[in-house]
């Protein structure tokens, strides 16, 4: 059986988000309460029940867009809180028309009740954030800590935790006796062997171990030195130059497990199933509402030159199946035995191709891919099979870009790193936001992606 992931870090923003939560969704509900009470003279039971249902998915739908997280800015997370607000909204008004019940709601009160009920948490969440982030500086400050390591690992950890300014950190204390620090910025408190008098001296609170693979057999020693003293020990792995792909700790029967390369969709099932989800209803209103568009690009191409409307081209899917995607014919009928990426002026691309390449309209069939889940809305490109065999052996990592299903658009296509990948360099760059995608994929991240990407089809590298 293997465990709930959890950490200390998790537990402490599960406490901020359940008591942001709990406040927030109160004074909602009271809310709609008080609309319905000022219209009837009472709250009648389908009021009672909306309430219910409220509280209820206002669960997931925050969760899953990481409203409250503390690491949020104000205004980003006021942005979260609206993207939670209008996806609770919308599965309620799902909710209400599947159930044919819009005839038992007094439309004014809803339009009020979701305009103020926003507007009540936005006003909460102000002053609920700024006594949570007082809590957590006067948490910090009582953790004072010291990194013990002299590996590249330890000076990034020792960076950052500086930057976030979240733990005072005292100095570090080198794995080896004739190590300094790179720029003097982070002291060194002394030697290896005289650890517990450091930690007494200047009354440290955490000690952060960040030593290489070829330094592992000092942690055992190091931790059994420590284990009688007031101090939190924590162990930060240092894997060197291993790439890690959504990297997470666990317990298997009480086991620490130390996951280095796992799929988001098999990590995370419940927001892998809300990423489908949304992802086939909304290709499913897309091509319902872009039919027209759909429709005569098809006919365009159809008179522009002989050959079938839709091109096929099989491309590696999730977990390195291989699937065929649609795309609208956009260059002449060729010997396309030898798969060549398609270059700047290329004279196999048509007039009407030229232009539905240049605006992304020829990837919009691949909307029915997606509808049979074979793809996503957000995720890395699918590349050619043959383009992957001739990559796969030249760029690490290269094929784990496959453990989640591709997209039609990514994080690679949003940050500049579309287009041909004439050298080895650019694709080097594309692989590493794929990578970059995977290791920090949230539905907040696709959401953003989506976005971002109509600004993208003015670049220069789309031909």
């Amino acid at each position: 059986m293997i465990a709930p992931r959890t950490n200390p870090a998790a537990n402490r923003h599960g406490l901020t988000f359940w008591g942001q939560w709990l406040c927030g969704i109160t004074l909602v509900s009271a809310v709609l309460c008080y609309l319905a009470f000022d219209r009837f003279g009472e709250v009648p039971t389908e009021y009672r029940l909306l309430v219910a249902l409220t509280v209820l998915g206002s669960v997931p739908a925050y969760m899953l867009l990481r409203v409250y997280h503390k690491r949020y800015s104000y205004l980003s997370g006021l942005l979260h809180l609206a993207g939670g607000w209008v996806t609770l909204l919308a599965g309620l008004t799902v909710i209400i028309y599947a159930s044919e019940s819009v005839n038992l709601f007094a439309a004014e009160i809803i339009v009020k009740w979701a305009l103020l009920g926003f507007i009540a948490q936005a006003i909460a969440f102000v002053p609920l954030r700024y006594f949570a982030m007082l809590h957590a500086r006067s948490l910090n400050r009582e953790r004072t800590a010291i990194i013990v390591g002299s590996s590249p690992r330890a000076y990034e950890l020792a960076e950052r935790l500086h930057s976030s300014n979240r733990i005072p950190l005292m100095g570090m204390v080198p794995s080896a006796p004739d190590d300094h620090t790179r720029d003097g910025r982070f002291p060194v408190l002394g030697n290896l062997p005289n650890l517990k008098d450091i930690t007494e001296q200047y009354g440290v609170r955490r000690v952060y171990i960040a030593v290489s693979l070829e330094e592992m057999a000092r942690i055992e020693q190091l931790y059994l030195g420590l284990l009688d003293m007031s101090v939190d020990v924590v162990w930060v792995p240092d894997f060197g130059s291993m790439p890690l792909l959504n990297q997470s700790i666990a317990q298997i029967d009480q086991l620490p497990a130390i996951y280095l390369n796992e799929a988001p969709l098999s990590s995370h099932p419940a927001a892998a199933f809300s990423k489908s989800l949304i992802d086939r209803s909304v290709a499913l209103a897309a091509i319902v509402a872009l039919s027209p568009l759909l429709i005569g690009t098809a006919i365009a191409v159809k008179l522009s030159s002989p050959g079938p409307v839709f091109f096929r081209q099989p491309r590696h899917g999730w977990n390195g199946e291989v699937i065929q995607i649609f795309k609208f014919r956009s260059m002449r009928v060729h010997d396309d035995s030898v798969v060549k990426q398609a270059t700047r002026d290329d004279n196999r691309v048509t007039a009407v191709g030229r232009f539905i390449r240049r605006t992304s309209i020829d990837e919009l069939p691949q909307l029915f891919n997606v509808l049979r889940g074979e793809m996503s809305l957000v995720g890395p490109r699918p590349h050619a099979v043959t383009h992957n065999d001739y990559y796969s052996d030249k760029i690490l990592a290269y094929m784990a870009r496959h453990r989640i299903k591709p997209g039609i658009t990514g994080l690679a296509q949003v940050t500049g790193h579309r287009g041909e990948t004439e050298t080895l360099e650019k694709m080097e760059q594309r692989v590493e936001q794929d990578l970059a995608y995977i290791n920090n994929w949230s539905l907040w991240l696709d959401i953003k992606i989506l976005i971002k990407t109509p600004f993208t089809l003015f670049s220069r590298n789309i031909y």
